[in-house]
């Protein structure tokens, strides 16, 4: 049997790298020989950069022809599985965020998967844990489209939160204009929610890799920040209820089990989003912005000691 996984983004990174682990977890004992594509778009943004990924990556399932296609993440839903919609390949997905529908995937024969939902409520519940007086939100995201369907559940999640408001949602396309808005933000919000920092360009038009985003940001704002995914925390960010990658890449080796062992069809299999969250906070960036952290947040969430590159 032959599973290839084309993933989104690149290889190591913690994100993507544990979807397949859960992934593999969930297909232990059912014997598979597997092929890894990296469409690596984090760091190779522009659309004709993706599309030759995706010919690339269908060029790989025509002349190896595997028995099952694992994606993960946007980017491969739009430019690789789209293209097999109906087609007798059967297709797992994870780390998706966009409406199935926008792919064609709704009642689609061939195509199952999971969610990605994020838990912004809960994120924003942590940060007022190590922040008691935070009211005031900032969000700031990079231009790539897969983050409109990220602000929309982020806007049905303020009925959550009735005391806290949401003073600017700012959709950045530079570098620089990141460093402007989050210096306007120190007077005006009093937590930033750092989502969407991958597609920030360089003078040169050249996509800043994210780490270089976190750590002048961690040299430069005075307030405390979230995102919801594990990988910010270890660069900087204070804190986040994360999406479990694991727990991701575990529910699609399961229905991936489903369609290759139990015979099922992906269309019999729902699409739904996990729901463990994961509470993570980083103790390097609270010390340096003297939050003190309180007995019940020590003993509740995940402690990351030191920022990434001050790992030896």
């Amino acid at each position: 049997m032959k599973i290839l996984h084309v993933m989104s983004y690149h290889s190591p990174w913690r994100w993507t790298d544990r979807q397949l682990e859960g992934f593999q977890e969930s297909l232990k004992g059912v014997s598979a020989t597997y092929r890894i594509f990296q469409m690596d778009t984090k760091r190779n943004s522009a659309l004709v950069q993706k599309e030759r990924k995706g010919r690339e990556a269908r060029e790989l399932i025509e002349s190896w022809k595997p028995d099952l296609v694992y994606t993960t993440d946007d980017d491969a839903q739009e430019h690789l599985v789209k293209h097999y919609v109906g087609s007798s390949l059967p297709f797992v997905f994870s780390g998706v965020g966009n409406d199935p529908a926008v792919y064609g995937f709704k009642g689609s024969p061939n195509v199952a998967g999971v969610l990605e939902h994020e838990h912004f409520a809960e994120s924003v519940g942590l940060v007022r844990k190590l922040a008691p007086k935070a009211r005031r939100i900032a969000l700031i995201f990079d231009d790539a489209k897969m983050w409109d369907a990220v602000r929309a559940r982020i806007e049905a999640g303020m009925a959550n939160l009735p005391d806290m408001k949401i003073v600017a949602v700012d959709v950045v396309p530079t570098f620089a204009d990141y460093k402007r808005r989050i210096a306007g933000y120190q007077q005006d919000a009093d937590m930033i929610g750092t989502l969407g920092i991958f597609n920030l360009k360089d003078e040169q038009g050249r996509n800043v890799p994210y780490q270089e985003v976190q750590k002048w940001t961690v040299e430069n704002s005075r307030l405390p920040d979230f995102a919801f995914w594990i990988d910010r925390v270890y660069f900087g960010t204070l804190c986040a209820v994360t999406v479990s990658e694991r727990e991701q890449g575990r529910a699609a080796g399961r229905l991936a089990r489903a369609i290759l062992v139990e015979r099922r069809k992906p269309s019999s299999l729902s699409m739904e989003p996990t729901r463990k969250g994961v509470p993570v906070i980083s103790l390097a960036r609270a010390r340096k912005l003297g939050i003190r952290l309180d007995s019940s947040v020590l003993l509740s969430a995940e402690l990351i000691q030191r920022f990434e590159w001050d790992q030896p």
